[in-house]
């Protein structure tokens, strides 16, 4: 069973998302800011990040690049979860370590494919 960090501070965002991918199969862990998510990140060790973008105190683009920066925790997936859409907010997402980018609100089918690719991407020899 995949571990999925979930890094989101609406907390009907949280539940709704968090529910959802449980019943998909996934082992869920939820921090509720930044700096939770990253020292979840090196505590828990997931396969896999999801990572809301506005998040109060330390944003999801400073934990992204935090995470991508440290040792244990540069091969974990990250997919941005933002309501900006903009072409300009997926580079900046890319630019800041993740692997990819997904809008608010969740479309849960797109988001589970972009899981899937990334998880498989990290078991790929």
């Amino acid at each position: 069973m995949a571990k999925i960090l979930l890094v989101e501070d609406n907390e009907m965002n949280r539940d709704m998302l968090s529910r959802r991918l449980q019943k998909k199969g996934y082992e869920v862990f939820i921090a509720v800011d930044g700096e939770a998510g990253v020292k979840m990140a090196q505590s828990e060790r997931p396969d896999l990040i999801l990572m809301d973008m506005s998040l109060p105190g330390l944003d999801g683009w400073e934990a992204s690049r935090q995470l991508k920066a440290g040792a244990d925790t540069q091969a974990i997936g990250i997919i941005a979860l933002t309501a900006h859409a903009m072409a300009q907010d997926k580079e900046k997402a890319l630019a800041a370590g993740c692997d990819d980018f997904d809008t608010k609100p969740i479309d849960l089918a797109r988001l589970t494919e972009k899981i899937e690719a990334l998880l498989a991407k990290k078991t790929a020899p």
